[in-house]
């Protein structure tokens, strides 16, 4: 291998280890945890993670970006996979949930956090449209309500997921609201992207 080759190597190493050590030290030390204890359990100097990482705010969203890479590609894969398109829908929305929770440290750390927003998160909406689409196309979510709907449904639920298992009781509730059964109309939508609301 060439010194150059050896040399890219060993920074993407870096780059992994530093990812991981980012997760592990948010979660045992809490949202003010010290970038200094993330090089050190990495394994590698200051220096090197702000050569990687040039602020903390780019540490950050690239370990949650990276979390809901890794963790809802899987559960996007189960979602659209599934014969009950209101099943994988909501089986979606409880993995990010459920992600968001685990990662609530990150969350509360990262101050352009969003789960349901960052630059990972595109194959998300894009799976949540076509779930709702096919939902509706199947009578088992009322016809008025737009992928955008969802989505920021979604957005408000993560609020919740703060509170251990509380955001359980509220995805029944939204549940309820995308049923047909009973529905009233809707006012039109509002035009607002809600992607510009970061989460807290």
């Amino acid at each position: 291998m060439t010194p150059e080759r050896t040399a890219r190597a060993d920074a993407v190493r870096n780059s992994e280890r530093i990812l991981s050590a980012t997760r592990d030290v948010f979660a045992d030390l809490g949202p003010d945890a010290p970038l200094e204890e993330v090089a050190r359990r990495a394994g590698v100097g200051i220096r090197t993670l702000y050569r990687h990482f040039p602020s903390k705010d780019d540490l950050l969203q690239a370990v949650v970006n990276l979390n809901v890479t890794e963790d809802l590609r899987a559960a996007i894969e189960r979602a659209e996979a599934d014969e009950n398109p209101l099943r994988g829908l909501v089986g979606l929305v409880e993995a990010t949930l459920a992600l968001t929770a685990r990662d609530r440290n990150l969350a509360t750390a990262a101050t352009n956090f969003c789960v349901v927003s960052c630059d990972g998160a595109a194959p998300l909406r894009v799976a949540l449209g076509e779930l709702t689409g096919r939902a509706q196309a199947a009578g088992l979510v009322r016809a008025d309500v737009t992928p955008n709907d969802v989505h920021r449904l979604l957005m408000m639920l993560t609020s919740l997921s703060y509170v251990e298992d509380g955001w359980r009781r509220y995805v029944v509730l939204v549940l309820d609201a995308l049923s047909p059964a009973g529905a009233s109309p809707l006012p039109s939508e509002s035009s607002v992207d809600c992607r510009a609301f970061p989460l807290p």
